[in-house]
């Protein structure tokens, strides 16, 4: 004679699937993979396992943990996942993973949705540094975006500075977005009259050198969109 279950048991063995993830995961521009990578999260995060390895992960699926590491850059690119730092008595830092960004786009209206979603933006920093973002500099971008509230064609025009400078480092993009907000520089056109200012004062002030044709510091600029 079988042993029965206790019901019980069962229900409590439960991840909760929220059902407009089943239905809106589409408009997400989530695939089959991301979201389940989404509900293996769900589980841990109810075992109270809040940080786990891409290669934990990758431990109940057919992905190796490259791939799953990758999905997950690609959940925090789209705005779905994020890692939340926090600190202990003794100051020691320690990280855990956030679905809030999903379940905020889920169950509220968030006007920024069309923005944040856009991996475009995403791209284009990887295209420049040559290589997949790391999670920070992925939470930095969407700082910049959802913070700072910085529109993404002045956040391209910090990266296209930086590159023009021979600077291409996260820090110095920020320092530049940050001396544009200062200055009240929101739209790219203002970046561009700012930039042609700064580099004709510097190259007035080398008298004894032939002057530099600052055109190429904000030709950059030219054309966008």
């Amino acid at each position: 004679m079988s042993k029965s279950i206790p019901f019980q048991q069962i229900f409590l063995d439960q991840v909760p699937v929220p059902v407009k993830l089943l239905k809106n995961y589409k408009s997400l521009e989530l695939d089959e993979q991301e979201v389940m990578v989404v509900l293996h999260l769900l589980n841990f995060l109810r075992e109270n396992k809040d940080f786990p390895t891409p290669e934990e992960i990758a431990n109940y699926m057919t992905l190796d943990d490259k791939e799953c590491a990758r999905i997950l850059r690609k959940l925090i690119q789209k705005n779905i996942l994020k890692i939340d730092q926090q600190e202990n008595e003794q100051h020691k830092l320690s990280e855990s993973y956030s679905l809030s960004p999903l379940f905020e786009r889920l169950y509220v209206n968030d006007e920024k949705q069309e923005k944040t979603s856009d991996g475009s933006i995403f791209i284009l920093f990887e295209q420049e540094f040559g290589r997949p973002l790391s999670p920070f500099e992925i939470e930095m971008v969407n700082g910049w975006l959802d913070e700072d509230h910085i529109e993404p064609s002045l956040i391209k025009a910090g990266l296209r500075e930086s590159v023009l400078m021979g600077k291409l480092n996260f820090k110095y993009i920020d320092r530049i977005l940050r001396e544009w907000k200062k200055k009240g520089i929101h739209t790219v056109e203002q970046a561009r009259n700012a930039s042609r200012n700064f580099h004709h004062k510097q190259a007035v002030k080398q008298d004894n050198v032939r002057k530099r044709d600052t055109s190429i510091y904000y030709n950059w600029l030219e054309g966008e969109d």
